[in-house]
């Protein structure tokens, strides 16, 4: 139904009219243009919608489902930065991370705990954040590279955190330190005066913002480091987007990391609500 064999595309890599079928792009040689016939609906995916657009949507509906499970939890908050706090039990019903449930064997936590937040100030500081970071990396990377660093940051920085033994944990900060340490990345690997500029602009941003959380109450630092690591190693191995376009590989793991993170929530609402 979706996937489109034959007739004519638009290559991933050059935007030009090509075959579906075609082992490899008639304008720019690349190969395996329709991707199995599955250039059509991943382009619809990345392209037609903003990453930035899409994670801020999903945060924020998922905030509000945390407070429509537990609407008491909301008005309980004892200080600014409990404010409009959703409960503990909304928050594991989602997926919440951290070794509570790591060691029940919920191993999607790592993934699902990324769009999760415990607060208004939580999740505004993290989309402010994630809006501000994220075009720059998609415009360095390219979008579905920008999806698969955003995963594999967060995920790394939840698996810091669970080795660091923090019982429970959610939010996007994990991402959002890797979306810094890619664009970190891109300075080393791109050189010259610009990657030196980047370099060091975004490095010093970086431990800004890590040594001012330690001024932050309930901040997870050992998240904040592991997203960093995963986010800089990450944006090393995968290609910039002014050297190489796009390739299946790429399309194929950013549907991954969606196709897992989704998943993971319908695991986490299953143990919770169908048990």
């Amino acid at each position: 139904m979706f996937r489109k064999t034959t007739g004519t595309i638009l290559c991933p890599s050059c935007g030009r009219l090509t075959s579906a079928e075609a082992a490899e792009c008639l304008v720019c040689g690349r190969r395996n243009p329709g991707m199995w016939g599955f250039a059509a609906p991943l382009r619809a995916i990345f392209g037609r919608h903003s990453f930035t657009n899409v994670v801020t949507v999903a945060c924020i509906a998922l905030y509000v489902v945390t407070l429509l499970l537990d609407p008491r939890a909301a008005f309980s908050a004892r200080n600014p930065f409990d404010a409009f706090a959703p409960s503990n039990g909304a928050l594991i019903a989602l997926g919440a991370a951290g070794t509570v449930p790591w060691r029940l064997g919920h191993w999607w936590t790592i993934f699902t705990g990324i769009y999760l937040h415990g607060s208004v100030l939580h999740i505004l500081f993290n989309v402010l954040w994630i809006r501000q970071l994220g075009p720059a990396v998609e415009q360095l990377y390219g979008p579905a590279r920008l999806m698969v660093i955003f995963t594999v940051a967060g995920a790394a920085g939840f698996v810091v955190s669970n080795w660091s033994q923090y019982p429970l944990t959610i939010g996007a900060s994990g991402a959002v330190f890797g979306m810094l340490g890619a664009i970190v990345a891109f300075g080393k690997k791109r050189g010259g005066i610009f990657g030196a500029m980047v370099l060091r602009q975004y490095g010093y941003m970086a431990l800004l913002m890590f040594v001012l959380s330690f001024f932050l109450p309930s901040v997870n630092n050992a998240a904040h480091a592991g997203g960093f690591a995963g986010g800089l190693l990450a944006g090393l191995v995968v290609s910039l987007a002014e050297h190489r376009r796009e390739t299946a590989l790429d399309w194929v793991l950013a549907t991954t990391c969606i196709a897992v993170t989704l998943a993971g929530f319908v695991l986490s609402l299953w143990s919770t609500f169908a048990r």
